[in-house]
């Protein structure tokens, strides 16, 4: 069996129960200084390295890194409303507020999808793979004592398969990230995670490989990709999306993501992206947003027999990453790289694959630079580029945070502007929390988006979290009718007074 067909059984590991798919990106504005989360670990008090307790003895043992790392990944799950319809008559409240009532509304069920997390600080920031959250209306996070949250979801970086969620908790046990670099082909590994909903579940293997790319995230809305796995024979199943690959250390050196598989279930690999691409995604959602993607601007394919016979001629050397085009205006363009080099390495780093030469730039933002080791008929060059960005400049993007407001346990945040247009919304805002029994009784739920109040006064209409909050405490007191949608597009109201 070639390599193609049994890449074929390649499966995102996450990919478990009803509904996989799930959830819209909503933004948090930092509650801190730190703007990396190397300052976050550094400045936490939880220091397992230096606890006696957790210390690593000479050999081989598990036992250590595993109690180290298992209350830092938590169960995540992620859920959408399915509208199921029912057969309603008419109802004189519904014609007057346009809205149907809570006894004759469409009955909605929830589906949902399973993964794993890991907490990377203390105040509750927990990084998981994207596939594990996307699309999402709720997301919510079990820690290993069952306590549960839930999450916000901070960002999202379809192009390595990562996103940042927050919960509102502090104290909390995390994992340290580690050096993916100097991990070695062979040296044993722990991976942690919930497979099947089987919780805190530990497996033990070695880095069987390093810079693998399988071509699980690629696709024509996805063509800026990074995938430079570490491919390790430690157990993965399903439901282990977004847990840990840690070291004999307890350190954080990849996130779990794939597995190779003819069946669904594990079939001897699995791949984790590592901590050297995770911990800057992290950092760049934590400070932007969004993700910051320094671009070389070369088309790129690694060197092969079925190279040379697709140009029909001998490249003289056997490993590299041969350049095919060089685009117009970008770093590479402006730093000498020509069609026909092969690049052999970045910033003294050897770059035998593409795999590798994407994840050593994907650690860079627009505005840096890169020292690039390139051979040209025979001779070897260096030079050194300038990463820009897609539009051709070296700007940093930042993505504008939705506001956040809360009101008597009860947080809300903007709606978030895919919901907006797949909608059709002008405002609202949408419930992230809710911490508060008697809105809870009267029929509120997380994800629903309000969209006017009507109070004593006449209807308001909700542009956003600020202006709900305003309406809500201009009618404190006072019995008011909350009317909205649910991200599945069920239009519903509920009366609740306002304490």
């Amino acid at each position: 069996m070639n390599n193609k067909q049994f890449f074929l059984g390649i499966i995102l590991a996450s990919l478990i129960g009803g509904v996989i798919a799930l959830a819209g990106a909503s933004y948090l504005a930092k509650q801190n200084s730190a703007t990396n989360f190397t300052d976050k670990q550094n400045t936490s008090l939880v220091n397992w390295l230096a606890d006696d307790k957790f210390s690593i003895p000479d050999g081989i043992n598990f036992v250590a890194s595993a109690e180290m790392v298992t209350p830092a990944v938590v169960h995540v799950k992620s859920s959408i409303s399915v509208t199921q319809e029912t057969q309603r008559g008419r109802d004189p409240f519904e014609e007057f507020f346009g809205f149907p009532s809570p006894e004759r509304s469409p009955q909605s069920r929830e589906g949902m999808s399973s993964g794993s997390g890991v907490i990377i600080s203390e105040d509750g920031y927990i990084v998981t793979n994207n596939h594990v959250i996307q699309n999402a209306t709720k997301v919510d996070i079990s820690l290993e004592d069952n306590t549960r949250y839930t999450a916000r979801v901070i960002g999202t970086d379809p192009t390595t398969d990562l996103a940042l969620l927050k919960i509102e908790a502090k104290g909390l046990t995390f994992i340290k990230f580690g050096d993916s670099d100097i991990t070695r082909i062979g040296e044993w590994v722990l991976a942690v995670g919930n497979p099947f909903d089987l919780t805190s579940t530990v497996t033990a293997g070695i880095i069987s490989a390093k810079a693998r790319n399988i071509g699980i995230l690629r696709n024509p809305d996805n063509n800026l990709q990074i995938e430079s796995f570490l491919q390790t024979d430690a157990v993965v199943n399903p439901g282990n999306s977004g847990g840990a690959l840690v070291n004999l250390a307890g350190e954080l050196i990849g996130i779990n993501t794939a597995i190779a598989s003819r069946t669904g279930t594990f079939n001897g690999y699995a791949f984790a992206i590592p901590s050297s691409i995770v911990k800057k995604v992290m950092d760049d959602l934590l400070e932007f947003g969004t993700v910051q993607r320094g671009l070389l601007g070369v088309q790129i394919q690694d060197i092969s027999p079925e190279l040379e016979e697709y140009l029909n001629e001998k490249i003289s050397v056997s490993r590299g990453v041969y350049v095919m085009d060089v685009n117009e205006g970008s770093g590479g363009k402006d730093a000498g790289l020509q069609k026909g080099d092969v690049i052999i390495g970045i910033d003294g780093t050897t770059t035998f694959n593409v795999a590798k030469l994407q994840e050593m730039v994907a650690r860079k933002r627009p505005g840096d630079k890169v020292e690039v080791k390139y051979l040209r008929n025979g001779k070897e060059f260096t030079a050194n580029a300038l990463l820009k960005n897609l539009s051709g400049d070296t700007k940093i993007v930042k993505k504008e945070l939705p506001k956040v407001a809360t009101f008597a346990g009860i947080t809300f945040e903007d709606v978030n502007q895919s919901l907006k247009t797949r909608l059709k919304l002008e405002g609202g805002a949408t419930i992230i929390t809710l911490n508060n029994e008697t809105w809870k009784k009267s029929g509120a739920k997380t994800g629903f988006v309000i969209t006017s109040v009507i109070g004593a006064d006449g209807r308001y209409k909700i542009t956003g979290a600020d202006d709900l909050i305003s309406v809500l405490n201009n009618n404190k007191g006072q019995e008011v009718v909350v009317l909205g949608r649910y991200p599945n597009g069920q239009e519903y109201y509920f009366e609740v007074i306002l304490e």
